[in-house]
């Protein structure tokens, strides 16, 4: 095999440190008949096309080039080879650059260096074998889990380009978390109208025939790669016809069972059959089978044979299919958009706060809920004594800037405990309201409007605390009573204007009616399914982890698989909505209709007359892409699932299977000349 070495001196980068000649000599002297030669930026359009015609002109087989990163140019290369007839993957790139000229001072001990890293790239790529590249087509389809503002864009987006999306929510509606809220910050809009527009074109307009939405559903199992996913769906009973159902609402009040209401923080009742909330979308009621006395005998008291929503809907008995079952459901797509949504961070760890325990003491998300005309209180704010609260204090940073619970600024509850404020004023004008702070986050060019009412409220007054975990609530006379300890300012009052800093640490204490803590958001509770199925990683805090925190947010660590929303870190509902288009355009942009996608040819071969069966490969597989030939007693690699990962020929105790392009004589050969 005619090899060739072409060492790049990248300008002076290289060359500075190791001497080009000096190498030349040793590799020859090494490896008898070697080609080499030295070129000043090979990566250059002349570097490019020297390289292209040395290589045709001399017939060269296999090369070596020493040079930089392959990050950087290993792509380079493999083009230039091409072009010039050679197989790409005959071709060994070694970093002499970062590895070698700019950590050894020494020049010396950098020339004996490379010339290692060189003998043992010539020994590898003369065992390396050609491979070629497949092409196989692909499904542009997606699935996008996660029906709030993020998944809602994206699919919308997807949608009118053309594309089919199934859309899985595990919910049995769709908006995800900002239809409880009847006020959105900072401009104090609608949550549902704001998002109605979306939702409604997304269920009913121009491109909702290419949306199939999969509600009270969640992903069960995902097997395949980028632009092959086979994805397995369970979908839970819903006992009502979404395509017969008017949502005419005749079924519920005739309804005997009732249950506390989830969507309203257990804070009332629904009944078994009901809309999880007036103006729900899809405008179809559920079961609750756990409740409904058709699937619960309760002694024989209407045990089975209760049919009092039936006899009241005007459509008729088809309506119900009370004998519906849980089912799997698969689909195909090329890509995955995670847009799961996130959650809140348990006040109850924090049990000085009373939250819980002491009547009256909300978490961001119940008060929204108090808050809304659809909520348990039809937006009066009530106590759970009935009474109207005359005082309030907002506890910010409520678990997060706190190395005990949450070291993260979630960024958008200072935004909503200002909007609670302004709600407050609005409705009890004589309220007196504390806000207890850490720091105070307001970000963007709309967010400080809602900060400045309350700084110059007369009735509103600010508490800096240095520690959360330093301040207790009691009840005392039906009275929430704060012991502050570590409190370090305090303001507020007649056009209020700037908080005013106090020096030293003081304590406070304070006296109101309810509490309103805004915890730290945290990973919704899913997540951990999701990620095992999928194999995507989850960073520190438990949120799904980009491919790189600044320049690739929208990608997870998995090719094909999407983040978008607040599933990867804590965000407000423009983010959210900007993250599902963006991921819509990842897809859109790799996954294109009737474009073929290459199959790279770096993957694992099983030699079938050695394999014993053991099925080791199998269990170690990420991907999913090796099964076992009962017929042939062997396993069997996907090529099209295969990821080239390695994993199952370093497991293979009988050394049956071979990984292209890393086989153990390519490997062994390397490091063997390394070591000599």
């Amino acid at each position: 095999m005619k090899t060739a070495v072409y060492f790049c001196n990248c300008g002076t980068n290289i060359s500075e440190k190791i001497n080009p000649e000096k190498v030349e000599d040793a590799v020859k002297k090494s490896n008898g008949g070697i080609i080499f030669k030295s070129c000043g930026f090979l990566c250059s359009e002349e570097g490019k096309e020297f390289l292209r015609k040395d290589i045709m002109d001399n017939g060269i087989e296999a090369v070596v080039i020493p040079a930089c990163s392959p990050r950087d140019h290993e792509k380079t290369f493999i083009n230039v080879l091409s072009a010039a007839g050679v197989n790409p993957y005959m071709m060994q790139m070694i970093n002499i650059r970062e590895q070698v000229a700019w950590v050894t001072e020494d020049k010396e001990k950098a020339a004996e260096k490379a010339v290692h890293y060189i003998n043992a790239a010539i020994s590898r790529v003369n065992l390396q074998e050609p491979l070629e590249k497949k092409e196989i087509d692909v499904s542009p389809d997606a699935i996008v889990v996660g029906a709030g503002p993020a998944g809602l864009k994206a699919a919308l987006s997807l949608a009118e380009a053309g594309r089919k999306v199934t859309v899985v929510e595990k919910s049995p509606t769709i908006g995800g978390l900002p239809v409880r809220y009847e006020e959105i910050f900072p401009n104090m809009e609608c949550g549902p109208c704001m998002l109605e527009p979306i939702m409604g074109d997304a269920l009913h307009g121009n491109a909702s025939g290419n949306i199939e939405f999969l509600t009270l559903s969640e992903i069960e199992d995902v097997v395949g790669s980028y632009g092959n996913f086979t994805v397995k769906i369970k979908r839970s009973p819903r006992y009502v016809d979404a395509e017969k159902c008017i949502g005419c609402a005749e079924c519920i009040a005739p309804c005997p069972a009732s249950f506390k209401n989830p969507f309203n923080c257990d804070m009332n009742e629904r009944k078994a059959i009901d809309f999880s909330f007036a103006g729900a979308l899809p405008n179809v009621p559920y079961v609750n089978a756990g409740v409904c006395l058709r699937f619960n005998d309760n002694d024989g008291a209407d045990g089975g044979s209760c049919r009092l929503c039936i006899d009241a809907c005007p459509v008729g008995e088809e309506v119900f299919k009370f004998d519906e079952k849980e089912e799997i459901i698969e689909r195909n797509a090329g890509s995955i958009i995670l847009a799961t949504g996130s959650a809140l961070y348990d006040c109850g760890k924090i049990s000085s706060l009373g939250y819980g325990k002491i009547p009256a003491v909300y978490n961001s998300i119940e008060f929204e809920r108090i808050l809304a005309s659809n909520g348990p209180t039809e937006g009066k704010i009530k106590t759970p004594d009935g009474k109207e609260p005359q005082s309030f204090a907002i506890v910010h940073c409520v678990g997060s800037l706190d190395k005990n619970h949450k070291d993260y600024c979630s960024g958008i509850c200072c935004e909503y405990a200002f909007k609670f404020n302004h709600i407050i004023r609005n409705k009890i004008p004589s309220a007196k309201i504390y806000h207890l702070y850490k720091e105070i986050v307001i970000p963007g060019k709309e967010s400080g409007s809602l900060y400045r009412h309350a700084a110059e409220d007369k009735n509103t007054v600010f508490i800096r605390v240095s520690d959360i975990n330093g301040m207790t609530v009691a009840e005392e006379s039906g009275k929430k009573v704060f012991s502050i300890s570590g409190a370090c300012g305090s303001g507020g009052g007649a056009g209020g204007g700037e908080i005013e800093k106090r020096g030293g640490e003081v304590s406070e204490k304070i006296s109101v009616d309810a509490v309103i803590l805004c915890p730290a958001v945290v990973p919704g509770g899913d997540m951990d399914g999701l990620a095992g199925i999928l194999e995507v990683v989850r960073d520190k805090n438990g949120f799904f982890e980009e491919l790189h925190g600044r320049t690739d947010v929208g990608k997870s660590t998995i090719k094909g698989v999407y983040l978008a929303g607040s599933c990867h870190s804590p965000m407000d509902i423009k983010e959210a909505m900007s993250e599902g288009m963006a991921a819509a355009g990842y897809v859109l942009s790799g996954l294109v209709a009737g474009k073929k996608l290459s199959i790279d040819p770096i993957s694992a071969v099983v030699n079938q007359e050695r394999c014993s069966g053991c099925k080791v490969c199998i269990g170690v597989c990420p991907y999913k892409a090796i099964s076992f030939d009962e017929k042939e007693e062997a396993s069997l690699v996907n090529e099209l699932l295969c990821q080239g990962c390695g994993t199952c020929a370093a497991a293979c105790p009988s050394s049956a299977i071979k990984a292209n392009g890393f086989t153990n004589e390519e490997i062994f050969a390397e490091i063997g000349i390394m070591l000599a």
